[in-house]
């Protein structure tokens, strides 16, 4: 209720904003009850996004991990390559609805900064998109497939210079922008009303998921940075009988204090807006974090996520780079399919979950993105002979 999530969620933000987080709230209520407005969202998913996206039987990956039956829920397809397009056409929509006339955004690995610029220019919206130098660097191709595509990219040189500061930057652009400006969050995170906004644009995922499989499959497995993808997979799968775990970068180790495993290691604090759980120190000083994945290298999760911890309805584990890596190879040779490396993270611990399943059982694993962003980054590792090379 009012953005709770149990203790976790809230708006913690400046006076500033409040007004502007008030009449997307409003504007949202008005929206989601809008039988035009669903309608038309419906049709730009289907139309223009390409949804509903096949949920495939991985036969070769189902053999190799020895248990239960892998099934894909491929993400991966829709325009753009990844699951963010879900979100972005929603809330493009809605900031042309309350007559915002410019979009300000974030992006980790690039594919929700592609998504939003793809909306954008698809409704004839301005935007502008904040990313970290450091990601920049990693996710060169994104930048330029959203120059190309009419937005305008911000580099952030201050902090970790990855997710968490591109949040920041955009966020700072919003307070002083309000006017005629939308903050298009990218993940379930930030304060109230973008957790429950963006899980309930993402919940198509989920829908589909229940629609295809006839029912719930046995468990369903999904990466967790801020947690959008999952979110929109476990959400209407919370009341069926569905084993449901989220995984997280355990970088180079959870011993090592160079991983994203926010839940896993972390401790409930505020971050963005929002009580959540996040990596901090003593003083309560946000803590650095490290991932192969551009968009899992966040030190904090939707509070949902939080909550869903806590209650103990959901699992969460955690995949280092090694493993991320050779799942990204393993489901290339055996299926034909490269997947992001965020995505790779859940494909590990699927095969996990699959191998300790008989055979009779099922195990969906929501794709989150394709891999074409993250090759050089494999390659490079290759190259220089690193883990999982």
């Amino acid at each position: 209720m009012r953005g709770r999530f149990g203790p976790f969620g809230g708006r913690y933000v400046p006076e500033t904003l409040v007004p502007a987080l008030d009449e997307l709230e409003e504007g949202y209520a008005a929206a989601k009850a809008d039988r035009r407005f669903r309608a038309e969202l419906a049709g730009y998913l289907k139309d223009y996004a390409g949804r509903p996206t096949p949920l495939y039987f991985a036969r070769n990956l189902t053999r190799m991990a020895g248990g239960a039956r892998i099934y894909l829920k491929r993400e991966d397809l829709l325009h753009g390559g990844a699951h963010k397009i879900n979100n972005t056409m929603g809330q493009a929509l809605l900031a042309r609805r309350m007559g915002k006339r410019r979009v300000v955004a974030e992006t980790g690995a690039g594919q929700h900064g592609v998504a939003t610029a793809m909306a954008c220019a698809c409704l004839g919206i301005r935007s502008e998109v904040y990313m970290g130098s450091k990601d920049a660097g990693r996710q060169s191709l994104n930048v330029y497939r959203m120059g190309l595509l009419g937005s305008r990219v911000r580099t952030v040189d201050t902090g970790s210079r990855t997710l968490k500061d591109a949040i920041s930057e955009a966020i700072r652009d919003w307070t002083a922008n309000v006017s005629d400006t939308h903050y298009l969050l990218g993940s379930a995170v930030g304060p109230r009303p973008y957790p429950g906004m963006v899980a309930d644009f993402q919940g198509v995922i989920g829908k589909e998921i229940r629609r295809q499989m006839r029912g719930a499959p046995d468990a369903a497995v999904a990466c967790v940075g801020g947690g959008s993808n999952a979110i929109g997979t476990f959400r209407p799968l919370l009341r069926t009988g569905a084993e449901l775990v989220g995984v997280e970068a355990a970088g180079r180790g959870l011993g090592t204090g160079m991983h994203s495993a926010t839940l896993g290691a972390g401790s409930p604090g505020v971050l963005h807006g929002m009580m959540t759980y996040l990596l901090q120190d003593a003083d309560g000083q946000v803590g650095g974090t490290h991932s192969v994945s551009a968009g899992l290298d966040y030190p904090g999760v939707g509070p949902e996520h939080a909550f869903l911890k806590e209650s103990g309805r959901v699992r969460y584990a955690s995949a280092t780079d090694e493993e991320a890596v050779a799942a990204f190879r393993a489901l290339a040779t055996a299926e034909g399919i490269i997947p992001a490396l965020e995505s790779a993270h859940a494909v590990a611990e699927a095969v996990k979950v699959a191998r300790r399943m008989g055979g009779s059982k099922s195990v969906v694993v929501t794709l989150s993105g394709r891999g074409d962003k993250d090759v050089g980054v494999v390659r490079g590792r290759a190259a220089a002979g690193g883990e999982g090379a």
